[in-house]
């Protein structure tokens, strides 16, 4: 991918432990891919539910070809982990409908803390760092529909 390529990443600061590394995950792939990622490009937010909103602030303002939320909910004794996390893929996906910006959604959805590392650098990979090439890559086939 081109240096010319600009990204954001939206990252939510709960579970801090996690998305730190999810977000190194993410750092790694564009440094990888000639993505020029500044300090800059970077919106930490409170918690996953917060991830929607700033992601539509940031297309709306088309400084960023490409937005990578990042987050990490883990389920608990309540209901509550089923509205995060419905309503961050739902805001993350209208953003991307609506902005006609591709965004990727970079949020895991773990039922333990383990889960959550093996995803964020452990085991499984890293999904930040996947999060980044899936934009990258969604956004090379926009271009394509765009230039014909």
């Amino acid at each position: 991918m081109s240096s010319a390529r600009t990204l954001a990443v939206v990252v939510s600061r709960f579970n801090c432990a996690v998305t730190d590394r999810l977000l190194a995950g993410a750092w790694e792939a564009a440094r990888e891919r000639g993505v020029d990622l500044r300090e800059d490009d970077i919106y930490p937010v409170p918690g996953a539910f917060e991830l929607p909103l700033v992601a539509a602030c940031l297309a709306d303002s088309a400084r960023y070809q490409g937005i990578v939320c990042l987050g990490a909910v883990i389920r608990g004794e309540t209901p509550h982990f089923d509205y995060v996390c419905e309503q961050a893929a739902a805001g993350i996906q209208r953003v991307a409908l609506d902005g006609r910006t591709p965004v990727a959604f970079g949020v895991l959805t773990a039922d333990t803390i383990e889960q959550a590392f093996a995803r964020a650098g452990g085991d499984v990979g890293n999904k930040g760092y996947e999060a980044v090439l899936t934009v990258l890559g969604t956004l090379a086939q926009v271009d394509r529909i765009r230039r014909t």
